[in-house]
């Protein structure tokens, strides 16, 4: 296991990265026996150092649930981070592309949750149980490793994704608030557009077949650190299309059908 000035040190780095907008090369490159516990103990050291300086914490998101996102990371398992408050953004806001590194769009639904999920015993009814509501959302994802080492060309590992908050950039809701036992979120489906143009299409039960099991799994995960999901938290379930980049001048808008539709223009 890595140590705590390692640990401290790779956080630096990363927290660094997103300053500079200047990707490095994998943490496991120079870790390569790391861990996926030490890849998550870097995670947490770096969402200190966000605390410290005022962020607080607004929810959990869930990554490389689904088959398109694991192929396109090229990363077979999924992964977890953390959702800070200057990561929310408004319906329709303006995105200032050069705060970002290489920013990508995903399309998801997001938990927002009544009362509090801990426990690895947490399932899918559970978890059906403790939701408020669902709601369209776009994640912004932009990594501060490379995903291929600029030497080696070796592809990120899913250690590099994790302690590197799973990639989180920013997340926007919008549409229409529904209840759970209102639709069947197996069959919820997104048209992602980008400048007009449809880029992705997806239906939700891509990740892990069910969305809310996304986030029995989160729960199973957090478990391990005695956390859970809180009350008003929102969770991110998993996109269920491959992200599609961004650059300055597009504008994004996710049409979820009877959910209504959420979007961003980056400048």
């Amino acid at each position: 296991m890595l140590n705590a000035i390692e640990v401290r040190q790779s956080a630096e780095y990363l927290d660094k990265a997103e300053r500079s907008r200047e990707q490095i090369r994998q943490i496991s490159l120079t870790y390569p026996e790391m861990s996926i516990t030490d890849a998550y103990a870097i995670q947490h050291a770096w969402v200190q150092m966000k605390l410290a300086r005022g962020q607080r914490v607004i929810g959990h998101k869930i990554g490389l649930t689904s088959r398109a996102m694991q192929m396109a990371s090229q990363i077979d398992e999924p992964d977890y981070g953390v959702l800070l408050n200057e990561m929310l953004w408004g319906d329709g806001s303006e995105i200032r592309r050069e705060q970002l590194i290489l920013p990508r769009v995903e399309v998801e639904l997001a938990f927002i949750l009544n009362r509090r999920l801990a426990g690895e015993q947490v399932t899918l009814l559970d978890v059906l149980d403790a939701t408020r509501y669902v709601v369209p959302a776009l994640e912004i994802i932009d990594a501060r490793s490379e995903q291929l080492d600029r030497e080696t060309q070796r592809p990120r590992r899913v250690v590099d994704t994790i302690a590197d908050n799973a990639a989180n950039a920013g997340v926007i809701l919008g549409g229409r608030p529904m209840r759970v036992d209102d639709l069947d979120l197996r069959w919820v489906g997104a048209l992602l557009m980008r400048n007009g143009v449809i880029e992705e299409t997806g239906l939700s039960a891509g990740v892990l077949n069910h969305p809310a099991n996304g986030v029995a799994w989160l729960c199973h995960r957090l478990a391990a650190f005695d956390s859970g999901l809180e009350p008003g938290h929102i969770v991110l379930s998993g996109s269920f299309t491959r992200p599609v980049h961004a650059n300055a001048g597009d504008t994004f808008h996710a049409d979820f059908g009877p959910l209504g539709s959420v979007g961003c223009h980056f400048i």
